[in-house]
Order: C-alpha cells, then structure tokens, then sequence
C-alpha cells in the first residue's frame, strides 16, 4: 500500500493543459489522471470483491481517514476496466464553487474517452451551473449503451458545498443505469446516504474495512523486502490498527534498520514519520482548540465530552469531537458519547504533549482519576491516578468505594494486582497499607500481609465520616480474610462482628454497590468455621454468602462458599446433599464463566469423594484430574489434605496399599499454612491411614494410629471400632460404638459404617442372630445412595453372609459384583521380585486367598472346614515359601509373584 501524493504534477506524469475553467483557470490533466500505483501496493480481494460486486449499484462510498488506502484501492480497482468506462476526478477547494465543478467533470469524462456531446455544453460561470446542462448530461447517460463509472478523489474538500451535493444527487438519479458514482472522502458526503443503504443501492467501504489484516500486513512488508513472521505481523497490525499509511512508514523505516523484525515490533512511535506524517496531516490542520483538546486527551483510552471539558478547562469539546469524528480525524465514537482516538495517533500526542507542554501530563492524569472516579468508573479512575504517581489518592479511591474485594476476585483483580505492584513505597497512610495488605494476603504471604494489616491498624481514622468507616470496614474484611488463612475461627468472628459494627454506620447504598466485599467476608469467615469443625456456624455463614447478591463480582464467592457447603454436607455423610451443593458450585464458576484453573477444586473433591463411596472409580479418578488443575490443590490446605486423602482411598481401592501409605507419608511431612490444627482434618488423616493399613494386612497399625491421634466425629469413631474388629478386639469395637452419641446429625454413610461395623463386630464375639438382624438395615441404608465401598471393606465375612441368605442377596442385586475379589494393582515392570519361590500347595493357596481377604484364622479355619491348627501349619508354610514373617508382607509378596 502506498501513501498518496499530494501535489499534482510529476507524481501523475501530467501537467497538460486541457482546457480553462469558467473562471479562466487553466485546466490540469493531472487532476484528471488515475494516480499510479507502486509496486509495493497489495491488492486485498476482499476489497476488490466489494466494488467489483457493487457493479449495479448507483453509488460507492469510500470513507477513512488520512492515509487509510482508499484513493490506492480504487485506483487499482479502477485500471482494470475497460477504457472508455471511467472517469477520474481529483476534487480541490475551488471545486466548491458549481461552475468549476462540473466543469472539470466534463473534462474528466473527456479525458478518458466518455466525450459528451457538444449540445451538453459547459458552465460559464464560475458559482453556479444552469440546470438544463445537468439535464442534458444526466439525459445522454441514461441514454449511452454502456455505464460510466465517475471516481470523485478527495470529496472531502467539496464536503460543505451543499450546491454541488444537490446537482450531483440531480444527475445521478436521473441518468439511471448509465451513471455509477464513486466518492472517495474522508468525510461522509451531503448526498441523501440513508435512501441508498434503505434501497440496497450502496457500497460502503469503510475504515474497519479499509485496515489490514495480519496477513495482509505481512503481505505489505514482504512487498518491501522485509519477511515478518507471524506474530510480528500480528503484533505490528495490533499497533498500528491496521492503518495502511503507517504501516507503509514503518516498513519504509525498517528497511533501515539493522534488525527489521525488532524494529517493526517496537518502533519508538513518537519519533518516526509516522509521527510526522499524523502531526503534520491531521493534528496541523486543525485549529489551535482542537489541537489542544487533542493532545490533553490523549492520555485518555476513551472520552466523553464532559471529560474532555474537565481537561481543557473549556466547555466546546462535545461540538469539537462530533466534527472530527465527522471528518475521520482517528476519532471514533464508541456508544453513549463517548469517543476514542486512534491508539497509534494517541501514542504519538502524547510524546508531543510532552514536548509542548512539559510537565503537565501528571496532572492531567489527576484531574481524569478525579472526574472518573466521580462518575462511578472506578477501575479507570485508578488506573489514571496511578499513571499521575499518586498513591495515595489510588488507594484512597479503591478503598472509599469498598472495593478492596475487586483486588481479591472478579475480573478485575488481574489487573488490579498488576496496577499497586507499582505502587511506591513511600506512599503512606492507611489506605496504601490496606492495599498492600490485601495484595499479600491474595499471594498467601500471611506474615507480609498481617504487618501491614497491623500498620494500617495503627492509623485508622477516627469519627462518624463514610470514608471513616470505609477504611474501618476494609481493615475488617481483610482482618477475616487473615484469620482465615491462620485458620482461627475465633479470630475470624472477633473481625466479622467488627465488621458488622462499621456496616451499620455506611449508607446502603454505597454498600450495594460493592457486594462482592460482604460475600467474599462471610465466605473467609465460614471457611475459618469449618477449618475449626464449627459446622452448624459454617453452614449459616456459608449460606448467607451463597444468598448474596447475584452478579459476576460475587460469583467466586458462590461458588467456594457452594463447594464449602457440599463439603460439609459429605463429612456428615449425606452424598445427595452433597452432591446437589457441589454440582450447584460447578455451575455457578461455569455461567460466570470463571477458568478451571481459578475456582477451587471443593466441589470436585466431593464428587470424587463420592464416586468412590459409590465405587465408581473411573468418575472418582476424572473429578480427581479436574480438582489438581485448580491453582486450590497448592495453596488452600483443606483442598490440599481432602486430595491426599483422596487419592490414597482411590489407590486403596485399586489393590496398591502400600503406595497409599506413601501418599499419606508425603502429604505428613507438607507443612499445613494454617497455624491452628483442624480437629476434622487430623480425624480424616487418622482414617485413610488406618484404611490402608488394613489394607495392607495390618490391623495392629491401624488400631495404633486411632491410639496416637485423640478422634472427635462418630465417622472416626466407627473406623476405630472397624480397626478393633479386625485386630481381633471386638469386645473394645463395641464399647466404642455404644459411646456414640444417637443418630441425629449424621447421615446414612455414617449410619452404613456404624451398623455394618456393629454386625460384624456381634458376630466374631459368636451373636450370629444379631449380626444377622444388623445386616439388611446397612443395607437398607446404602442402598438409596448406591454405597458400595463400605460393603467392599468389611471383607469376606460379608460375603459368606450374603452366601448364607440368598433372598438377601437377590434384594440388593445392586450389590452384583461388587463384592467379587479384584486383582491387584499392576506391578511396574522394573521392580524386581527376585527368585521364584517354592510353589505352594493347593490347600496353601486357598488359606492365602483368604488370608488376603483379611478373614481371620478362625474365619479361614471355618471356611474351608479346617482346624484352627491345620491352618496355622499352612500360614507356616506360606511364609517360608514366600520369605515373609507377617501376613501382610506375605500378601504383598504374594501380589508381586502373581499367585493372587
């Protein structure tokens, strides 16, 4: 694309005259003339494909701004007719007289073959034309066989003559199909456009249209011997908003430059002949107001009238704006009165700015934060009183207006964190330090974030004033948001009361506008109550948050205080409540359209949690994935532990106990955030410990465990008792059991462990009646919420229950196959498992089968109809073949040996 030349003469090869004017000015071949397209021009057919198709329509408008390509565009389009079917125009300002215009019009008809006939005539003065000879003219080409195409250049500079509009709309609605217009202009043109677009009559090829594309920018650069790569062209289309004069001047530059691609990719824009060419061909030719209106607000991304006002010190800038939007001076409107200038045009007053008016961007930048901030546009209030270096004023603003919360979530908060990194360390105050506080306490540097929380508590303002209060209220919500993070429930509430008291003292209004700061506080303050297993508080807490204003600046809150909820609901083992609450968390992040990677991963967790309730392993291990993409898995630690926990369950379930144990380990020795234990969290450890060495064939560590570790829920409590039973300590199993308090808070999980734990514990101490009265009641309880797990875990003795009652058996068909043996997990090829050992006989192999199924001696001696002592013989023999010296490492051996 090439920038057009101004003057006439050489650059069109032509300063023929052809004729005098009526006012006796000699007539120039050079405005009549095709300009001449250079060999770098690129030819888009996309635009080609919008004139060519527009053959039909009486009239073509090219609109753009200075240096946007369209006399180019139309000059190539146009050569590729045939001659004889066209006519070029190049219009000047004394083209505004009438005579003078249709005078040169008829010389351009000549000039290219399209020669009127005498009896058309020619004007003979030069301010007006008499309208018989636009008859005649619109008359003889309504009359020809063939349509002429008449190209005005620059009608810009005729724009205001209303005379010449009128005669022209004249002519060509008369001349039917043999008269189609194109105008190429900066501005829009007097001629009636709505009737045209109305009937379908015009094309309109606009500056949208008219900026390159990425591909055609690389197109464009190549053409100058500079190969771009894609993202270069991308980036430098970017920049310049696919402007074609600029993009021409940057390739003109980079041509010497010693690395072309850098140089295109971050030319300095204020000093280069981009700069000349918009300083010169648009800021110049406007008088000194608009200029100045210009420059003061270019340091704006968009404005409004009233704004500019505000940093002109005028009261013109609504007309001022409307007449260079009017006339494409890279001011555009974007919807209720509000404009933005060119961003590249932008980048280039400032630095001017700078020069003619050193010193006085700073201040501008302040005077924008005070009106913005006024106007209720906050985030662009901040942003400017930043770009002034004043801090203060930034974090007096953010807080004012209770938006410490826009810094912690919503779409913002990017952006926000980003904008006080800046922020210099000498701004003081409490604001500034509040600022700091919540930016820290988001990154999770709890030590950082509560010393500055604490400086800012040392200087809070006193008095009844909302701004008082404001202050007041932020410190508060940050103090619950610390307490948090310590995990200190007491803490937490001491600060949400206080926030309370400064809540009260606000008025409604100016709260309403920031709810996103109450749901983010009462999410902050359930989750303390939860950590701290207050779960009746946490549950109320949580739910107001859910209860919160509706909105995308309040969704995160939602959708961790849903996930939260859902949590709680799993720890007193309802899954269906559960799940509706962590499905109701999910949906919530997925209309808000929050990424994976920012929610918190809660309601996954529960999902998974119980999937493998359910035994559903495969959704158990997808809910799992999901969970550890979110950036949750690393920095909350009740998400941390759950996903520990859970994963070790999950490998416990596929056969691989010992990995599960290593799991657990790992996870010990990860120092917790919080500096308060979690009562709940250290029963949930004790658990999955203890499962898996069950699992694992030992029984005795997994009563140890529930020794070292005191246990709070009955849910811990029953898997004691399980421990008991299988250590061979039913009598203690029971006494545990009896000491739970009645079933009222827990759900039918709890219910199925209990009973089931119960049945089994009566029946090993020979009360066969009892456990058989015990048994359809866990089963009635699980079978509503399809709990398969606990039914896997209680072993074989619950198969030869099932074996013994057939009709018990058939009822809870959806116990098939579930409680059929699995194999073990796969071992890694590279694990050794040294030599092969001594086979076993076949009455070994089946004790050991058993053995793996945790079934007791006695259990093992029944089953195969043995004595207590025969078996015990057989267990000698298998741990000598196998080199093991407890059933345990026997098992293990076992499984890596492939004999089960």
């Amino acid at each position: 694309m090439g920038v057009k030349a101004r003057s006439v003469g050489g650059g069109h090869g032509d300063v023929t005259v052809t004729g005098v004017t009526p006012d006796g000015d000699p007539v120039l071949a050079a405005r009549l003339t095709v300009p001449t397209v250079p060999a770098t021009f690129v030819r888009r057919a996309r635009l080609v494909e919008q004139l060519t198709e527009g053959d039909r329509s009486p009239l073509t408008l090219v609109n753009g701004p200075a240096g946007a390509g369209k006399t180019l565009l139309v000059a190539d389009w146009i050569t590729a007719c045939e001659p004889g079917s066209f006519a070029w125009l190049t219009v000047e300002p004394q083209d505004s007289a009438p005579g003078v215009f249709w005078s040169y019009v008829l010389h351009a008809f000549r000039r290219h073959g399209v020669a009127p006939p005498d009896s058309v005539g020619s004007p003979a003065r030069p301010g007006e034309v008499d309208h018989s000879l636009l008859a005649r003219l619109a008359a003889w080409l309504n009359e020809r066989d063939g349509r002429v195409i008449l190209v005005l250049d620059e009608f810009d500079r005729v724009a205001g003559s209303a005379a010449v509009a009128d005669e022209l709309q004249f002519v060509l609605r008369h001349a039917g199909d043999g008269l189609r217009l194109v105008v190429i202009s900066r501005t829009e043109p007097l001629l009636p456009l709505h009737r045209y677009r109305a009937a379908g009559e015009l094309v309109d090829i606009r500056a949208d249209d008219l900026a390159f594309r990425a591909e055609e920018t690389a197109a464009l650069v190549d053409r100058h011997g500079l190969p771009l790569s894609a993202e270069a062209a991308r980036m430098l289309t970017e920049r310049t908003e696919g402007w074609a004069a600029g993009l021409r001047l940057c390739a003109l530059a980079a041509q010497r430059a010693d690395d072309p691609e850098s140089f295109l990719k971050d030319f300095e824009a204020g000093h280069s002949t981009v700069a000349d060419f918009l300083l010169g061909e648009v800021l110049r030719a406007h008088p000194a107001e608009t200029q100045d209106l210009l420059l003061r607000t270019s340091i704006l991304e968009k404005t409004h009238p009233d704004l500019a006002n505000a940093l002109t010190g005028r009261e013109d800038a609504e007309p001022v704006l409307e007449e260079l939007q009017r006339t494409n001076a890279f001011v555009e409107p974007i919807g209720r009165s509000w404009y933005r200038l060119h961003s590249l045009f932008a980048e280039i007053l400032r630095v001017h700015l700078r020069v003619r008016h050193p010193g006085l961007e700073p201040e501008l930048h302040r005077t924008a934060a005070a009106w913005l901030s006024r106007a209720g546009l906050l985030d662009e209030a901040l942003g400017h009183a930043a770009d002034a270096g004043d801090w203060e004023l930034a974090a007096t603003e953010l807080v004012g207006h209770l938006a410490i919360g826009r810094l912690l979530t919503g779409l913002a908060a990017e952006r926000l964190d980003v904008l006080f990194a800046r922020m210099a360390p000498e701004a003081s105050g409490p604001a500034p330090d509040l600022v700091r506080a919540a930016r820290e306490l988001a990154h999770h540097d709890v030590d950082r974030g509560v010393a500055y929380l604490r400086r800012a508590e040392e200087n809070l303002p006193g008095g009844d004033s909302d701004d008082a209060a404001a202050v007041r209220l932020t410190c508060a919500v940050l103090r619950v948001l610390a307490a948090r993070v310590a995990g200190s429930a007491d803490l937490a509430e001491t600060a949400a009361r206080d926030a309370a008291q400064a809540e009260h003292t606000l008025p409604a209004d100016r709260l309403e506008r920031s709810p996103e700061l109450t749901a983010l506080m009462l999410t902050d303050l359930g989750s303390a109550q939860l950590w701290a297993g207050r779960f009746d508080a946490a549950r109320t807490t949580l739910s107001a948050a859910v209860a919160a204003a509706q909105g995308l600046s309040t969704a995160f809150a939602r959708h961790e205080a849903l996930g939260r909820l859902a949590l709680i609901d799993f720890l007193h083992g309802r899954p269906g409540q559960a799940e509706a609450h962590a499905r109701g968390a999910i949906a919530e992040a997925e209309q808000s359209g929050l990424p994976v990677s920012d929610r918190t991963g809660m309601a996954q967790l529960v999902l998974a949690a119980v999937a493998i309730d359910r035994d559903d392993l495969t959704a158990a291990e997808g809910h799992l994935g999901q969970a550890a993409a979110t950036s949750a898995a690393a920095r909350d630690p009740i998400v941390a532990v759950e996903l520990a926990i859970l994963r070790s369950r999950m490998l416990v379930a596929r056969g691989d106990s010992r990995a599960a144990l290593a799991a657990l380990d790992d996870m010990a020795r990860q120092p917790l955030v919080s500096a308060e234990p979690s009562p709940w969290v250290s029963d949930r450890i004790a658990m999955a410990t203890a499962s898996a060495h069950l699992a694992d064939g030992d029984p005795k560590a997994a009563v140890k465990v529930f020794e070292e570790q005191p246990l709070h829920s009955p849910e811990s409590l029953a898997a004691e008792a399980r421990a008991r039973v299988a250590a061979g300590d039913s009598e203690r199993a029971l006494g545990i059991l009896d000491e739970l308090p009645e079933p009222g808070n827990r759900g039918p999980v709890i219910d199925v462990w209990v009973l089931l734990t119960r049945a089994q514990a009566v029946d090993a101490l020979g009360d066969s009646v009892a456990a058989e009265s015990l048994l359809p009641r866990a089963l009635a309880a699980a079978r509503p919420h399809h709990l398969r797990r606990p039914f896997l875990e209680a072993g074989p003795w619950l198969r030869r229950r099932l074996l013994e009652r057939p009709a018990l058996a058939r009822e809870h068909a959806w116990l098939a196959g579930t409680l059929a043996p699995r194999p073990a997990a796969p071992r890694h090829r590279e694990e050794s498992v040294g030599p092969r050992p001594e086979p076993l006989s076949p009455r070994e192999q089946d004790v050991l089968e058993r053995l793996a199924e945790l079934m007791s001696t006695e259990e093992i001696a029944a089953d195969l109809h043995l004595s207590v002592n025969t078996v015990k013989t057989h267990l000698k023999g298998i741990y000598r073949k196998l080199a093991a010296t407890r059933r345990g490492e026997a098992v293990r051996r076992a499984r890596e040996l492939g004999l089960l």
